[in-house]
């Protein structure tokens, strides 16, 4: 090609063409008491980062927490709201609470990898509202969270009922910030050369 932006562009458009036809989605939510429901005065704090691969069939959570109020007794993500990022809904992962999650502290990191083809790796309620398998529980899930009907909270001796939570939003692929980046750079490219 003759244009170096064109072909910039060409190639650009290739990476995220095979990008988009992978099964990864990444989320990720802050999480506060404000953020709860009902909401409440805790000044803990937290985040998560939450990634589905539905192809490989491998559901990533990574939460980090400090200054809890009260003691950990339990951490999973609830799904769907009938309304994205408002109200509370059942307890859609593994029950009572993610495997190996700290319980009985005030701050905490936590990294686990579940093989979603298992029912251990979901709530039993879960699983029988969505096809009764646990692939069918996975689709659900991955719905949930693209539409913003899914949430992760933490529950502790202060709330029962969670004491910090978020709404899980997806992040962009590194692909697809890359490429807009690139065009807004071959835009630029573009009008500077231009008389």
């Amino acid at each position: 090609m003759k244009n170096p932006t064109l072909a910039l562009l060409s190639a650009a458009a290739l990476c995220a063409t095979g990008t988009a036809q992978a099964s990864f989605y990444t989320f990720a939510a802050a999480l506060s008491g404000a953020a709860e429901s009902p909401v409440n005065d805790s000044l803990g704090t937290g985040h998560t980062v939450v990634t589905l691969d539905d192809g490989g069939h491998l559901l990533t959570v990574h939460i980090d927490f400090t200054g809890l109020t009260g003691t950990t007794t339990a951490a999973h993500v609830h799904c769907c709201t009938a309304v994205p990022g408002v109200s509370t809904v059942g307890v859609a992962t593994a029950l009572p609470s993610f495997v190996g999650f700290p319980l009985g502290v005030t701050s905490g990191i936590y990294d686990h990898v579940y093989d979603t083809t298992l029912a251990s790796s979901w709530g039993a309620g879960f699983i029988t509202a969505n096809g009764g398998t646990p692939l069918g529980a996975e689709a659900a899930f991955l719905a949930g969270m693209l539409s913003g009907r899914a949430y992760l909270n933490l529950h502790s001796t202060y709330r029962t009922g969670g004491e910090i939570r978020g709404f899980l939003a997806q992040v962009p692929e590194p692909a697809t910030l890359a490429l807009a980046a690139l065009g807004l750079f071959a835009l630029t490219g573009t009008r500077r050369r231009q008389p």
